[in-house]
């Protein structure tokens, strides 16, 4: 099988650590305890073939233009159009990068993720399910018509009115509990801390008028959990937490180990719900144009509108790729073409044949 990994030894938690920078001070003991407990998998890539499809990518897209920096929020079209990082880890705890992949932006939308499997940790995925869904919208991501026409109003946790209902179903006893607690989350799937970037929260805060109207829209149909205000602050916080492509990629390889942290060892989210996580990736991932994602790519993967697309390849690992212009549906053009690229070569396309080791002729694209 292409991707099948040789037998020679990973490399080790130590070793990936001094290597690649993952994970701070407080969680490497935490990583040496839970060594020993970490299993190899086995559709694990190899990182030599790895590391040079991603090279290859890097070279051949680096000078590609086109797009823009997304504007309604004042602070995102300031950020240089030139950075371009590529970061990749794999569930055998391997990782590499390329580029501006150290540089810190806003998680933005990709945060949605992760709070969805923060709210399934808390309450289960049928409770989450019932109160959010997950159906397209076939609509822009912030689209008021679409809470208004669909029957669950909520649409999915991947647009914003179901990330807000999202949020607003995390349990707490105030906001700024339920805030430390989503903070947290994130930094046990990133491997390390991570923090608010305030010039962008503020920035976001003055200009989230449309977010709020959801919010109080969703009040009328009984589909928020929690104060629509409050819930709608919240949520301008977590898509305000800055990270880098490395940290994207631990966070997705988390997801792509059953739930595991592959550099920490330790279990971040239930094995039973990374599937549904997965599925709302595949619906609605990168909104309007998620069909046709999942038809060229065939990826589960999550955009957000400061440049950042994560990928989740399923027991193998996750791509995590930073470029901040943006086509019309708010997804990188660079990240999208860089993830595809990728995919094909490695042939991690879940729909084809080939990414379970079937003859590659069989598989789409070829």
């Amino acid at each position: 099988m292409l991707n099948s990994a040789p037998s020679a030894k990973a490399l080790t938690i130590g070793a990936v650590i001094t290597s690649f920078g993952l994970v701070s001070a407080p969680l490497y003991a935490q990583a040496a305890a839970a060594q020993p407990q970490l299993q190899r998998s086995p559709v694990a890539p190899r990182i030599e073939l790895v590391k040079a499809i991603v090279n290859e990518a890097y070279d051949k897209f680096k000078n590609e233009k086109g797009g823009k920096n997304a504007d309604y929020i004042p602070v995102l079209a300031k950020v240089p159009s030139n950075l371009f990082g590529i970061a990749v880890a794999t569930t055998d705890n391997h990782a590499y990068s390329v580029g501006d992949a150290a540089y810190s932006f806003s998680i933005q939308s990709m945060s949605k993720v992760f709070s969805l499997a923060l709210a399934m940790e808390e309450l289960g995925a049928d409770t989450v399910f019932q109160k959010i869904g997950s159906e397209a919208t076939g609509r822009p991501f912030n689209s008021v018509n679409a809470v208004v026409d669909m029957p669950t109003h909520t649409g999915n946790p991947m647009v914003n009115a179901g990330a807000i209902a999202t949020v607003s179903l995390i349990p707490a006893n105030t906001p700024d509990e339920k805030w430390s607690k989503i903070l947290d989350f994130y930094a046990k799937a990133a491997g390390e801390k991570l923090t608010l970037l305030n010039d962008v929260y503020q920035s976001e805060a003055a200009t989230n008028q449309g977010n709020q109207a959801l919010a109080a829209l969703l009040l009328k149909y009984n589909r928020i959990y929690a104060d629509p205000s409050q819930s709608v602050d919240v949520y301008t916080k977590q898509c305000s937490v800055g990270v880098n492509a490395k940290q994207l990629a631990i966070m997705g390889a988390t997801l792509a180990n059953n739930g595991i942290n592959p550099a920490t060892g330790q279990r971040v989210i239930k094995a039973e719900n990374v599937p549904h996580i997965l599925s709302a990736m595949m619906t609605a991932g990168l909104y309007d144009s998620s069909g046709a994602w999942s038809w060229n790519v065939g990826l589960p993967a999550k955009s957000g509108v400061g440049g950042g697309i994560i990928a989740v390849v399923p027991g193998k690992g996750a791509i995590a790729v930073f470029a901040p212009p943006l086509d019309e549906q708010g997804n990188s053009l660079k990240a999208q073409k860089v993830i595809g690229y990728v995919a094909q070569k490695l042939d991690y396309d879940l729909f084809a044949p080939a990414s379970v080791g079937l003859p590659a002729s069989i598989g789409r694209g070829k």
